[in-house]
């Protein structure tokens, strides 16, 4: 599909977005309320950027972002009376800020797309590793819902991993980081290398509260 190479941003705080995952917003503030008419209006495409540290003495001009976002389609909207929307983005492709430019009230810039990857398969091996590490992780911290989805055979590898990459209770930068990996397979690697990294340092830290309980 032809992508545009100039599209609204969306930057927030919290959320990382990653393709075939969807979003649902609440969009409140004046100005981006009328980046989703004209969003609608046009290609219904936004990109969603994550905000830098330091963002809330400037979250009303154009606080620093990360360069790497991911574009999501709008595929729902349901205007409310108070000319606020809720809309639900389904996430597209990830692209790089070339250059910014402020002729509306919210942020649009000219990005860059990289090459698509849609029929890239992970290897067997990693691919298990991966589903391992996932469920060890969402077992130890409760999130039961995830054994459904794995269990799911239908489930492309990419999907898998920008599934997890989104919906794991990671910190936003983490996050970015794994956006910021550029392929399915080096994607899925360093997601199971923060998983287990997380893992190892959960049990550490009982293991070190164990310790000083005894002595």
């Amino acid at each position: 599909m032809d992508l545009p190479r100039f599209i609204p941003i969306f930057p927030l705080p919290n959320v990382v977005l990653f393709p075939d995952v969807p979003l649902p917003l609440h969009i409140f503030e004046p100005r981006y309320r009328a980046m989703v008419r004209d969003a609608v209006a046009g290609s219904r495409l936004i990109g969603m950027v994550l905000l830098r540290d330091g963002w809330e003495a400037e979250y009303h001009g154009a606080p620093d972002v990360y360069r790497v976002g991911c574009a999501g389609r709008i595929v729902e909207t349901t205007p409310l009376p108070d000319g606020k929307f809720n809309i639900v983005l389904a996430g597209l492709r990830e692209f790089e800020i070339v250059t910014e430019q402020r002729e509306r009230a919210y942020r649009q810039a000219s990005v860059t797309w990289p090459a698509e990857s849609v029929d890239e398969r992970l290897p067997a091996d990693l691919r298990a590793t991966l589903v391992h590490v996932i469920e060890r992780y969402t077992g130890r911290f409760g999130d039961g819902d995830a054994r459904q989805v794995l269990g799911d055979a239908t489930l492309g590898d990419r999907t898998l991993v920008n599934f997890f990459a989104f919906w794991l209770d990671l910190p936003p930068v983490e996050k970015q980081c794994l956006l910021e990996e550029v392929g399915g397979a080096p994607r899925a690697r360093r997601l199971r290398e923060v998983l287990e990294f997380r893992l190892y340092a959960s049990q550490a830290g009982e293991l070190e509260h164990a310790s000083r309980r005894m002595h």
